[in-house]
């Protein structure tokens, strides 16, 4: 099982009076640890927040409040610009090339040792909600999983990295800003909520049971403020009357380093001579959108709160 040691049985089981050995005993089964709720959201930007930006126009409260009672890093940065090979880097802890993580369809092999085997070896309950962009093995460490992936966990976006100039069918394009604005639904906003709603149940459910059980450590992995720039209303009007922002740096297509140039191109917005006004309502429907998740943020902290599991759990 590599080097991080013998797995303990999968999973180990407490008695229901929570204790080792024989009726009475004051030993717990588990020794006592903190639990650990590691919530996760895709493609939020941190120079825009205002944890790191007092200019910054996106309303987080939740966020704010947690940051000053938290540890905040001003320069973390991840190992890989794709969302696949970065997620394989964090839960690792190696670099992509260690790895072979280079692109979405890239799957690390099931006996690369990750945080979820570590925890679970140190006796945690490992349980995964939401996107984390696995290919084959959906588990990875975890033993629990609340939801499915929003995206393909196969190699159906498997790329020819001999043709790095075409453009994939699949990929971003610019009806992310063509159309961007408010939404009655989207898949994304379907997809969270039932990530949210399972993963305020299954604390609930946490609550419930008898004391003496394993420490919990949840992965609560949103997609929002992904692209496509759409968000309900009750989040595109926190920010009427605002006047959004125009990007600080404006560089002309023709004057872009030949790797942002591809970019372009690969994301389809190349050519396209968006207005002030198209910019300020994908931004405004994007600001929404991180407040979206800043408010299951707080719903999963009140849970924590009205539960009386904050005092024991590490966010």
């Amino acid at each position: 099982m590599g080097s991080y040691g013998q797995l303990p049985e999968s999973p180990p089981i407490s008695p229901p009076n929570g204790y080792q050995g024989l009726d009475g005993f004051s030993t717990p089964l588990f020794p006592a640890k903190p639990n650990i709720l590691f919530i996760m959201a895709d493609q939020l930007a941190a120079p825009l927040l205002k944890i790191h930006n007092a200019k910054s126009q996106i309303k987080t409260p939740n966020l704010d409040k947690l940051a000053e009672r938290s540890v905040v890093f001003d320069s973390a940065y991840c190992n890989s610009p794709l969302c696949a090979p970065s997620r394989m880097c964090l839960i690792s802890g190696q670099l992509p090339s260690k790895i072979a993580a280079y692109d979405n369809a890239c799957s690390i092999g099931s006996d690369v040792p990750t945080y979820a085997h570590y925890l679970r070896n140190a006796g945690y309950e490992t349980t995964l909600a939401g996107k984390m962009h696995f290919i084959g093995d959906q588990l990875h460490g975890y033993e629990n999983r609340l939801t499915a992936d929003i995206y393909p966990g196969d190699f159906g976006w498997a790329v020819n990295w001999d043709e790095p100039g075409r453009r994939l069918e699949w990929y971003h394009n610019s009806s992310s800003i063509l159309q961007a604005g408010p939404c009655v639904r989207t898949n994304q906003l379907d997809y969270d909520e039932e990530v949210l709603y399972k993963s305020k149940q299954y604390l609930y459910d946490y609550a419930r049971e008898a004391p003496g059980k394993r420490p919990f450590a949840l992965t609560v992995s949103f997609t929002h403020p992904h692209d496509p720039y759409a968000i309900e209303d009750k989040y595109w009007d926190l920010y009427d009357g605002v006047d959004i922002d125009l990007p600080d740096v404006h560089i002309e297509e023709k004057d872009q380093d030949p790797h942002s140039r591809r970019l372009q191109h690969v994301c389809e917005i190349e050519g396209h001579n968006f207005t002030p006004d198209q910019i300020k309502r994908a931004r405004r429907a994007y600001y929404g959108a991180v407040s979206y998740v800043d408010d299951c943020i707080g719903q999963l902290l009140d849970v924590l709160k009205k539960t009386g599991l904050s005092d024991d759990t590490v966010m």
